[in-house]
C-alpha cells in the first residue's frame, strides 16, 4: 500500500485529498490500536524506572553510576531520532519501526536481567536505540494512512496516551518495584511491545517502490558522534572539576566541530541523512527553530520546579510530582481540542493559542520564588502543557502536510528531535547557571550545602539561620533559571508569531 499524498493549505487545512487509500474499519483500528500500543511503551519507559531506581542502586550497587541510568537512555534515543527518519523514507515505514521495536524489548530484557550497575547503563543504551525510532515513525504512519481530519484527532489521542502514561509511569514504577521486582519495571514493556509488533507486523501493509539508495554513512557517524560528545559535554561540565571539567568542555567543543562538519558533509552528499533543502524551508526552519526554544522552555520548567519545590519549599518528591502533573494531563487535553482548532481555524491559530498559554506560564513563573502556595507552581505547568498541546500537535500535522511520502519520515523525525536536543541542552545550561550562581551566592558557606536541602534527614541538622540563608540563596537563583525560561519562551513566541505561515500549500514540495 502506497500511502496518500493529501491536497492541504497551512491557512485553514483542506478536508479534501487525493489517491486516498480507504481502509476498512477493524484495518483502521488495528493500525491506530497497534501504534498507540508503541507510543505507550516508549511513554511509560521515560518514566517508570525514576521511582525504582533507589531500589535498583541498593541491591546493584554503584551509586555513582545513578544519572546514567537516565542520561545512557537520553543519548542514544536523542541522537538516533534523525536516522530513524530518513531510513523510514528510504526503507518504508514498517521495517524500521518492528526494528526498531525489536531493539527496544532486547534492551528491556537486559535491563531486567542486568547483574550490575555498569550492565544496566549500557543495556538502557540498546534501549534508547530502539526508543529513539519509536514516536517518530508512529506520528509517520499515521500521517500517512488518515487524512487530515482524522489526523488531527489521532494526534490527539497519541498525545493523550503519550501523558496518560507518563504520568502513570512513576505509580507503575513504585507498585511493581514493592510487589514484585524492581525487575519488572523492565519486564513490563514486553506485553505492549508484542501487541504492538503483532499488530503492525500483520494488519499494515504498505509498497515500497525498490530504488537503489546510497546511505549516508558519514553523515550518520559524524551526526551521532557529534551530538553524543556535545550533549556529554553539557551533562557533566557543571558537576565536575579540575582535569574532568577540563575534559567536558574539550568533549563540547569536538562535539560542536564534529556537528558543523556534519552540515558541510550534508551540502555535498546525494542522499543526505538530513535533507538541507528541507530544512531551509520556512515552515520547517521555524518549526525547528521554536520547538529547540520550547523544548528547552519546557524540560526547564519540569526540571527546576521539582527543585524549588523539595528544596526551597522542604517539599517531598511526592509533592513536587503532584505540581508536575497539571503539565502532562493539560498536554493531554488540549492536544484532543487542538485537532479541532486546526480543523476549523487552521494551524496558525492552534501554534498562536498554544504559544500564548507558554507565555503566560513563563510570567507566572517570575512570581513562584515569591509565592506563598504552591498554586501558582501548578498553574504554571498545566498552562505550559495546554501550550504544548496546542503548538506540538499543530507542529506536527502541519510539518507532515508539507512535505510528499518520501520526506514525511525525516520531517516528523526532525520535529521531535529539535524538541528533544533544545531540552538536552536548555536542562544542561541551565544547570550551569544554577551551578554559578549558588557558588556566588554562598561563597562563605559553600554551594555543596545547598544539597543538604534535598535531603530530609540532612536538613532536619541544620540551624534555623543557614536553613533560612540556603533556602533563599536557592530561591534566588531558581528566579534567575525562570527569568532565562521566560525569554527562551518569549524568543519562541515572536519566532513563530512573525515566520510561521498564513498561507502555504505543497505542489512542488515547497511552501507558498
Amino acid at each position: 500500500m502506497r500511502c496518500p499524498l493529501f491536497l492541504k493549505r497551512l491557512g485553514r487545512p483542506a478536508i479534501e485529498h487525493e489517491d486516498t487509500v480507504r481502509l476498512s474499519r477493524s484495518t483502521q483500528v488495528a493500525i491506530v490500536t497497534g501504534t498507540l500500543a508503541a507510543t505507550f511503551l516508549a511513554a511509560l519507559d521515560a518514566t517508570v524506572v525514576s521511582t525504582a531506581l533507589p531500589t535498583i542502586v541498593g541491591q546493584l550497587r554503584g551509586l555513582e553510576l545513578y544519572p546514567w541510568v537516565f542520561s545512557a537512555y537520553l543519548l542514544t534515543s536523542t541522537t538516533t531520532i534523525p536516522l530513524y527518519g530518513r531510513l523510514a523514507d528510504i526503507y518504508g515505514r514498517k521495517r524500521v519501526l518492528l526494528t526498531a521495536m525489536v531493539l527496544f524489548l532486547l534492551g528491556s530484557v537486559l535491563c531486567g536481567i542486568a547483574q550490575s550497575m555498569p550492565q544496566l547503563v549500557f543495556f538502557r543504551g540498546v534501549q534508547g536505540l530502539g526508543a529513539g525510532g519509536i514516536i517518530p515513525v508512529t506520528l509517520t504512519i499515521l500521517g500517512d494512512l488518515f487524512p487530515i481530519e482524522q489526523r488531527a484527532r489521532l494526534q490527539g489521542l497519541t498525545s493523550a496516551v503519550w501523558g496518560a502514561s507518563a504520568v502513570a509511569g512513576p505509580m507503575v514504577g513504585g507498585f511493581l518495584t514493592d510487589t514484585l521486582s524492581w525487575r519488572w519495571v523492565f519486564y513490563v514493556n514486553l506485553p505492549f511491545g508484542f501487541l504492538a509488533l503483532g499488530l503492525i507486523g500483520v494488519v499494515f501493509r504498505e509498497d515500497v517502490p525498490r530504488q537503489s539508495h546510497q546511505i549516508d554513512y558519514a553523515g550518520v557517524l559524524t551526526l551521532a558522534v557529534g551530538l553524543t560528545l556535545a550533549m556529554l559535554g553539557l551533562l557533566t561540565v557543571s558537576d565536575t572539576r579540575g582535569w574532568y571539567r577540563t575534559l567536558a568542555l574539550g568533549s563540547c567543543v569536538t562535539g560542536c566541530l564534529l556537528l558543523a562538519s556534519f552540515w558541510w558533509l550534508e551540502r555535498r552528499t546525494a542522499e543526505p541523512i538530513v535533507p538541507l533543502r528541507l530544512v531551509r524551508q520556512r515552515l520547517m526552519s521555524v518549526v525547528l527553530v521554536g520547538s529547540v526554544l520550547i523544548g528547552a522552555g519546557m524540560f526547564g520548567t519540569l526540571s527546576y520546579l521539582p527543585l524549588f519545590v523539595q528544596g526551597v519549599r522542604g517539599g517531598t518528591a511526592t509533592t513536587a510530582g503532584a505540581v508536575i502533573m497539571p503539565f502532562a494531563f493539560a498536554w493531554s487535553m488540549t492536544s484532543m481540542i487542538a485537532g479541532r482548532v486546526i480543523l476549523r481555524f487552521g494551524f496558525r491559530s492552534s501554534v498562536l493559542t498554544g504559544m500564548a498559554a507558554m507565555t503566560t506560564a513563563g510570567l507566572l513563573l517570575q512570581a513562584i520564588p515569591k509565592a506563598g502556595s504552591l498554586t501558582v507552581a501548578m498553574t504554571a505547568a498545566g498552562l505550559f502543557g495546554i501550550g504544548m498541546g496546542f503548538s506540538a500537535t499543530a507542529f506536527i500535522i502541519a510539518v507532515q502536510n508539507s512535505v510528499g511520502w518520501e520526506e514525511r519520515g525525516i520531517a516528523t523525525a526532525l520535529v521531535g528531535f529539535a524538541r528533544s536536543i533544545g531540552g538536552a541542552l536548555g536542562v544542561a545550561t541551565l544547570g550551569v547557571v544554577l551551578s554559578a550562581a549558588l557558588a556566588a551566592r554562598l561563597g562563605s558557606i559553600g554551594p555543596g550545602t545547598a544539597d543538604m536541602l534535598l535531603r530530609p534527614e540532612a536538613r532536619a541538622v541544620l540551624d534555623t539561620q543557614t536553613l533560612a540563608e540556603l533556602q533563599t540563596a536557592l530561591g534566588e537563583v531558581l528566579g534567575l533559571v525562570y527569568l532565562i525560561i521566560l525569554g527562551l519562551v518569549l524568543a519562541a513566541t515572536l519566532l513563530v508569531t512573525w515566520g510561521f505561515p498564513r498561507v502555504g500549500g505543497r505542489n512542488d514540495g515547497t511552501l507558498r
